[in-house]
């Protein structure tokens, strides 16, 4: 039986150079950094996003519609010996996530048209992802790289990340090749985003507070398909 997802809550903001400063230097005095973090605090994650030829995941987030999912590949810093592939879905509002790890000799096969290993692997998110291949016409579309700096804290399970340098390039052949992600969409702004379960406590409510600025959509996806 699949373990049923705990849905979350989850909100955004585009802040200033100045706004992260400010806002870097009070979450480091108060959370602890994620423990993928380097010795600077952050860690680099490049993924390549897929979309049906009608963009059909693009457009359902412009749309904002109510239900929606993306599928991505990941893989965090410079190595991608191993990945991982991840359905990421909204409903009314909240965010769940399924994944699975993939092998390189998976990943390889993959991403040359040859998703048949997908129905032989037990996870649901990998059956699925086969059908969405050969049903829908999934392929893969969108390289998106940044570098992140994550915050937790136990109580609601939070989860409060900082992404800078947002960047991409022209084709998906370059999810490989980071030097080649010579395209900003944000021109230096960073991403601050909050996740948590059912309630948010008052200490980040306060840590988090950027004065003027209010949650608005930021689709990392959608930001870098502007190049297209």
């Amino acid at each position: 039986m699949t373990k049923p997802i705990q849905l979350r809550h989850e909100f955004k903001h585009q802040i200033s150079p100045p706004e992260d400063l400010v806002l870097s230097g009070r979450l480091r005095r108060l959370f602890p950094h994620d423990a993928h973090a380097g010795p600077d605090g952050s860690y680099r994650i490049t993924s390549l996003y897929f979309d049906t030829p009608y963009d059909t995941a693009l457009r359902e987030k412009l749309d904002g519609v109510d239900r929606r999912e993306k599928f991505r590949l990941r893989y965090y810093g410079e190595d991608p010996a191993w990945m991982k592939l991840e359905k990421k879905f909204k409903v009314n509002g909240l965010c769940g996530k399924r994944s699975a790890r993939l092998s390189r000799e998976e990943w390889e096969r993959l991403l040359l048209g040859d998703g048949g290993f997908l129905l032989r692997r037990e996870e649901p998110v990998l059956r699925e992802l086969y059908h969405k291949l050969r049903g829908d016409g999934l392929a893969p579309r969108t390289v998106v790289c940044y570098d992140r700096e994550a915050f937790l804290y136990s109580p609601g399970n939070v989860r409060v990340t900082l992404d800078r340098n947002l960047r991409t390039g022209l084709s998906p052949l370059d999810f490989f090749r980071p030097k080649r992600f010579a395209l900003n969409p944000l021109a230096g702004l960073t991403v601050l985003e909050v996740k948590y379960d059912a309630f948010l406590p008052d200490l980040v409510r306060m840590a988090v507070q950027v004065p003027g600025r209010r949650a608005a959509a930021c689709s990392k996806y959608a930001l870098c398909r502007r190049f297209d």
